[in-house]
């Protein structure tokens, strides 16, 4: 059997790569395009990381939306207001959820150096603990061997359901945004 991770990777790659284009768009070096890169980000992880707080199958994690409070008030800006982001019953969902929420860490020490030197980058600069990922991947995939294929589907529908959402949280404000 494929592992529960294989397949969530394989599954959620294009809704990672349309997200990815989408904030390819945002000039970190620039103040007003990584204000508003900041702000996309926290309309969403304020979202995504709401429906897992009471979630006690998940793994412990840390949440980032305070490092964007913090960021985001350095540049004079307040917290915006997070999107809709429909929780589910299942839990495989959290679960991947919680992978594409823990995988930005990844992209986030990749592009904390595009932003400009003066900017804050709390959030951008909240990696992973050493193995903390890996662990991650582990608990998926053991998890997903225990629960089976559903549970594994339903880590799939999360995570691209955060993708998604990620990329709603992109568009300009007002753009076909719910609030």
């Amino acid at each position: 059997m494929t592992s529960a991770v294989v397949r969530l990777r394989a599954a959620t790659r294009p809704f990672h790569d349309l997200t990815d284009t989408e904030y390819s768009s945002f000039d970190l070096s620039d103040r007003r395009d990584y204000t508003a890169f900041l702000l996309a980000h926290a309309r969403a992880t304020r979202a995504a990381e709401a429906v897992l707080h009471d979630d006690e199958t998940l793994p412990t994690w840390r949440p980032r939306a305070p490092l964007l409070a913090d960021d985001l008030d350095k540049l004079g800006c307040a917290m915006p207001a997070p999107l809709v982001f429909e929780d589910s019953a299942d839990e495989g969902w959290r679960w991947g959820v919680l992978y594409v929420l823990e995988g930005s860490r990844l992209g986030g020490a990749v592009l904390v150096s595009s932003a400009d030197r003066d900017a804050p980058v709390a959030f951008l600069s909240a990696r992973h603990a050493k193995g903390e990922w890996r662990t991650l991947l582990a608990a998926i995939d053991a998890r997903g061997a225990v629960r089976g294929p559903a549970w594994i589907d339903g880590a799939i529908a999360g995570a691209s359901a955060c993708f998604q959402l990620y990329r709603r949280a992109a568009k300009p404000l007002g753009a076909g945004q719910d609030g």
